[in-house]
């Protein structure tokens, strides 16, 4: 234990644990009413707390932005289905694509994020024509992202406007995005990794920098990209499966710490970060979505070993937040859970919610936007929510 992480005291799963699940894919009754009821409390929190707090003001972005929060209500109306959450996105969207400053396209950092999510928004509140003007924005984008000066990482660079994109084709439908674009940005990712990794004479067949960082994690490295590009259901990517993506994420495994855990960046040794951003709270994602495409037992074995070192290390003095906090943790025993079917990992996925309904009282220090989705309270209450359908959850901004 470091001073990174509380100790984990929680109990851990046995198999004389309490089956927590129902026939129906939910939680039981008791375990569902207390994460409704937190919902309920902490949603009433952040809109008190919004009204107050100014330190996002300017910010616009689904990071740490007005966006973010519009995506919360937007993910809270399609698993309620409450038309009160579905206006307060519209209300947070319609402010954000007042600002968009054209300079970054990515879906967590940039104007590709309030258009993706405002085409969505608009479109299910029946404005058609808003929907499709946030489409057709979406799409002129693509002329930054092909620049080559653009980094391919996750928060800043190519991935992150793929991500935009399939996330459009996912909520309305794969004749809204026009395939060249998603291939063009596709193509520049694999051939801007390729160049690297020939360059620097890698071992992987695909390498990535960014800032001059060789990073490995979801949010600035290998992991996220490539997470994202077996995401992208096309033949360009198909071809390139095998012979391409797969030895890449075959290099990543060999650089696993006994741990379970994974270095920030290339060269970095010391085994420090248990995050979604950098470490194995990130990179289980990867593992398991290898695991599902190439059926190799490897992947699943490095997730499952992911999924210890983060049981062991992953309540966060950092916060309750997506990025680096324990509800974006949480989601590796959700998605190890969906893959696995391992009563265990959903023991853990519930344990970690359990510890983010006592939001604000283990002593955290406060994040710099402490209501915002990747790194406060909306971060949290988007967990919580999610892991009331424990089949569903997915980590937002992520998957599709």
């Amino acid at each position: 234990m470091s001073a990174r992480e509380f100790p984990n005291t929680l109990d851990d799963y046995v198999t004389t644990s309490t089956e927590l699940i129902s026939k129906s894919g939910k939680f039981i009754d008791e375990i569902s009413e207390r994460l409704n009821s937190g919902v309920t409390k902490l949603v009433a929190k952040l809109n008190d707390g919004l009204q107050r707090d100014s330190s996002s003001d300017g910010d616009y972005s689904i990071y740490t932005g007005k966006t973010g929060i519009a995506l919360l209500y937007l993910h809270l109306y399609n698993t309620n289905s409450d038309e009160t959450y579905l206006t307060k996105a519209e209300e947070y969207i319609s402010k954000s694509l007042k600002h968009l400053k054209g300079r970054r396209a990515t879906f967590l950092c940039g104007d590709a994020g309030p258009l993706a999510v405002g085409s969505v928004v608009y479109n299910k509140m029946g404005k058609k024509q808003k929907s499709k003007d946030c489409v057709e924005r979406l799409q002129k984008l693509v002329d930054i992202v092909l620049d080559e000066s653009i980094p391919d990482e996750l928060l800043y660079g190519r991935a992150g406007y793929l991500y935009a994109l399939l996330f459009v084709e996912h909520f309305l439908g794969e004749e809204t995005i026009q395939k060249n674009i998603i291939e063009k940005v596709t193509m520049m990712v694999l051939d801007s990794g390729k160049a690297l990794a020939r360059k620097e004479k890698s071992k992987s067949p695909l390498m990535y920098k960014w800032h001059d960082k060789q990073y490995l994690g979801a949010a600035h490295g290998l992991a996220g990209i490539y997470f994202l590009l077996l995401q992208v259901d096309l033949p360009v990517i198909s071809s390139h499966l095998d012979d391409v993506i797969k030895p890449s994420i075959d290099y990543l495994t060999r650089l696993q710490f006994p741990s379970g855990n994974y270095p920030s960046s290339l060269g970095n040794d010391t085994d420090r970060l248990i995050h979604w951003c950098h470490g194995a709270a990130g990179v289980v994602h990867l593992m398991l979505q290898a695991y599902k495409k190439f059926g190799d037992q490897k992947y699943l074995d490095q997730a499952e070993s992911c999924g210890n070192v983060i049981w062991a290390r992953g309540l966060l003095r950092k916060g309750y937040g997506l990025c680096h906090g324990t509800s974006g943790n949480g989601y590796a025993f959700v998605a190890l859970y969906q893959v696995t079917g391992n009563q265990k990992h959903l023991h853990r996925a519930w344990k970690f919610a359990e510890w983010c309904l006592d939001y604000d009282k283990h002593g955290c220090r406060q994040p710099d936007r402490p209501f915002s989705l990747f790194e406060g309270m909306a971060g949290a209450i988007y967990y919580l929510s999610d892991v009331l359908h424990p089949l569903k959850a997915k980590f937002p901004a992520f998957y599709l």
